[in-house]
């Protein structure tokens, strides 16, 4: 059985690391650069760096935050939020990432995604999926960090993405967001069958019997925020539960 990555996920707002719940009701928690260090020191297997409101006004702002970030830290960094040309996917390697994240302009411009695979790698392209559960189980992909409706349902475009290149698939549940009342197996169950894709998975998280419950999930890495966040989990303790069943 692969080993399960834990990873930590750091939406950004300006300059200030944030948290919020089911995507909306942004609270700072402090300067994203420190918590990103600490993460390193503490073993974290990846980095995930999210500007939330990039696509909303047209930019991303996080290569600062990442030019002094990878000096000190030596684990994979995905950068995400306001990548819309291929020359933003230059910028943010040469600043440092070693992989970029994609929604918003992917759901767009699909064939955004096979450009990138072919100039940069697939390995370096992961594509970020917000969905939201409605009637008769069905799960809607979202964009604008959670804001828009698409009306594509969620396995049709996990699809859609590997056939045009995508080298990771993060789910992130909406419903389940900053909540801490538990990881939306359901949703898991129906995707994780449906991709041959490393699959990510981000969402609800509370305790650690919620990881253990994700470690029989065919999932390749967990994105973390507020358990890290707030100090609830230690690193070493998610690692060994994730990993309990191997």
């Amino acid at each position: 059985m692969r080993k399960i990555r834990t990873i930590a996920r750091l939406d950004i707002k300006g300059e200030h690391l944030i948290k919020s719940i089911n995507l909306e009701g942004l609270k700072k928690i402090g300067d994203p650069g420190q918590f990103a260090k600490k993460y390193y020191d503490k073993k974290i297997d990846e980095l995930i760096l999210i500007d939330t409101v990039a696509t909303l006004y047209g930019r991303n702002q996080l290569r600062n935050i990442l030019i002094e970030a990878s000096k000190e830290i030596f684990v994979p960094i995905t950068i995400g939020g306001g990548i819309r040309t291929l020359e933003d996917a230059e910028k943010s390697f040469m600043a440092g990432a070693d992989k970029v994240f994609i929604n918003s302009q992917a759901v767009k411009n699909p064939n955004f995604i096979n450009k990138l695979s072919k100039k940069f790698g697939s390995q370096s392209v992961v594509v970020n999926i917000e969905v939201k559960k409605f009637e008769n189980n069905i799960w809607e992909v979202f964009i604008t960090n959670g804001r828009d409706r698409t009306e594509i349902e969620v396995t049709d475009w996990i699809k859609k993405c590997e056939d045009l290149g995508a080298g990771e698939i993060m789910i992130t549940s909406i419903d389940k967001e900053g909540t801490g009342k538990g990881p939306d197996l359901e949703l898991l169950n129906q995707v994780q069958n449906c991709t041959s894709l490393p699959l990510i998975y981000s969402g609800g998280v509370g305790n650690l019997q919620h990881i253990k419950n994700l470690s029989r999930i065919s999932i390749d890495g967990l994105a973390l925020s507020r358990v890290l966040h707030y100090n609830l989990l230690d690193i070493q303790e998610i690692k060994s539960a994730l990993n309990s069943s191997i």
